[in-house]
């Protein structure tokens, strides 16, 4: 079955609420009547109410009954409930009017809407920047008890062909506990796409066959993500042949269970993280999904500026989706 009806079967009358930070966007508006239609999640629009049913009127599509919000008419004590939510969870980095001025965003709003559980993810990034979508999650949502960082990670699809990579689009060079970490929340996403995982932690260097510093940290990575999912799938450090290639896994590593049938590839650092799953996806005809976001408490998903009406539908089912994990 394709990856998106399955994932589409799971969402399927769970009900989860996916805030859009950006409804007076026509991808953004299009993509959650789809959504709503198709039953798969419960959209809430953001923005000027009249500029969004003006701006849908243009487009001569009809909202029907899905929520809009716009955070500068909110009702006043609905807004100071979440004024004083958010003093509280910054614990005195910001002020009262501080507050008052930063929820006017409609992303820090809709985050907001995440953490006080009136929204089960969001998703934005269709006109805001990376760091815009982002930050408010990371200031408010945080990162998952165990984790230090969030990471990114692509699911990699061409046929029946399923793998996943990360971390290809948040941490430039994590050190090996942040490396352990990646490995084991990549393992959850994972699963999240039907994929039993087998985690591949990479490098130049199978099973100590070169030294270097970036080879021990790598080393130091494993033994960490085996302490912290001793139940996991995962072993390293290897080079990607030896990770995906049986032949290879014999030769190189015959003792690694993970060896010869990996299909999580952790690799070790930004670079080569971005390099290797754009090499796929352009030589290998690969279709890169991502990057989902990973580790924090509550799903965030960013697109991408250049993203279509059809990205953003898939990006909310995969919100949706994580928000039942």
């Amino acid at each position: 079955m394709d990856l998106f009806d399955n994932l589409k079967q799971k969402v399927a009358g769970a009900n989860k609420t996916i805030v859009f930070p950006e409804g007076q966007e026509p991808r953004i508006f299009r993509a959650a009547i789809r959504l709503k239609n198709d039953g798969l999640v419960v959209p809430i629009l953001l923005g000027k109410v009249d500029e969004i049913k003006q701006n849908a009127e243009n487009e001569g599509v009809d909202l029907g009954d899905i929520e809009l919000i716009d955070p500068d008419t909110y009702p006043e004590d609905k807004f100071t409930e979440m004024v004083e939510a958010f003093v509280e969870r910054r614990k005195g980095k910001n002020t009262k009017e501080q507050a008052e001025t930063m929820l006017r965003d409609v992303n820090y709003f809709g985050t907001m809407l995440v953490y006080m559980d009136k929204a089960d993810g969001l998703v934005s990034g269709a006109i805001h920047s990376t760091g815009d979508t982002v930050r408010p999650a990371l200031q408010i949502i945080k990162t998952k008890p165990g984790v230090s960082r969030t990471s990114g990670a692509f699911v990699m699809v061409k046929g029946d062909e399923r793998y996943l990579f990360a971390d290809c689009a948040i941490n430039i060079n994590p050190g090996a506990q942040e490396l352990a970490e990646i490995a084991v929340e990549s393992a959850n996403t994972a699963k999240i796409f039907d994929i039993d995982p087998q985690v591949a932690m990479l490098s130049f260097s199978t099973m100590g066959s070169a030294k270097s510093d970036e080879v021990t940290k790598v080393q130091e990575a494993v033994k960490l993500a085996k302490e912290l999912a001793p139940n996991e799938k995962i072993d390293g450090e290897l080079q990607f042949d030896a990770a995906f290639v049986p032949v290879v896994a014999k030769q190189k590593a015959p003792e690694s269970e993970v060896a010869g049938h990996a299909n999580v590839f952790v690799f070790p650092e930004l670079q080569s993280g971005n390099i290797g799953y754009k090499i796929a996806q352009r030589l290998g005809g690969f279709e890169a999904i991502g990057p989902v976001l990973q580790g924090l408490n509550k799903p965030v998903s960013d697109l991408s500026r250049g993203s279509v009406e059809e990205d953003v539908y898939k990006v909310a089912i995969i919100t949706a989706a994580q928000a039942l994990m």
